[in-house]
């Protein structure tokens, strides 16, 4: 039987890339979080090993297959599960991207989600970014909640947890991450003087159209 990701060494080495990264900016420490992609034929995922953090290498990514099947010298991350849950959710995304940040994290164990605070919460994909009912880490309750989240969205909060950020690719869903981080840190100061003023629907709907669009573009 071929090897699964065959031909996939520079995407794992981005995947252990990503995972230094998150770590040197400071939105995970020590082994928390996880970080998962999809493999380069669009089957199955590459995913951090539990109980790793930024010594992670590129040797140490477990395979999981679509058919369940789990290839390494490791066990997968705990929270495999809602990985392969939001891939099946939303065929688009390519990575996922767990932290346990310090602002979205705070947010979560307020129970809180993000509403249309700032316009920039459209990032996510939506005019929120919602968080999901707590459910145990690892288990088939949180794995549901959060591909519910994922359906219209590319991030969701879980209660008591931390953040869930998904991309086309590793870059996308680490600056989702960071996007929402950066949101939830702002909501937090406005918390303490009072509530901020939300934006319509109406809005937030032309802003969502208008990212359609929004990015470098060459002068003609």
């Amino acid at each position: 039987m071929t090897d699964p990701g065959v031909g996939d060494r520079a995407l794992r080495e981005a995947l252990v890339a990503t995972v230094r990264r998150l770590d040197a900016l400071g939105l995970n420490r020590g082994s928390t979080g996880n970080v998962s992609a999809r493999g380069s034929d669009g089957s199955g995922c590459w995913i951090t090993p539990t109980g790793m953090g930024a010594e992670v290498g590129v040797d140490d990514l477990v395979w999981l297959g679509d058919d369940g099947r789990v290839r390494g010298a490791w066990q997968p991350s705990s929270e495999a599960a809602f990985h392969r849950a939001i891939y099946a959710a939303r065929p688009d995304l390519r990575a996922v991207v767990h932290v346990h940040s310090v602002h979205a994290t705070a947010l979560a164990c307020l129970r809180r989600g993000l509403p249309a605070f700032h316009y920039m919460v459209a990032v996510a994909g939506g005019d929120d970014v919602p968080c999901t009912p707590y459910h145990r880490f690892g288990s088939d309750a949180l794995s549901e909640a959060v591909a519910q989240a994922f359906a219209e969205r590319h991030a969701c909060l879980m209660a008591n947890h931390g953040l869930v950020a998904g991309g086309t690719s590793l870059a996308h869903a680490t600056q989702v991450a960071l996007e929402v981080e950066s949101l939830a840190e702002t909501y937090l100061l406005a918390l303490a003087v009072g509530e901020p003023a939300i934006l319509g629907r109406d809005e937030m709907a032309a802003v969502l159209a208008r990212f359609q669009t929004y990015g470098r573009t060459r002068r003609a």
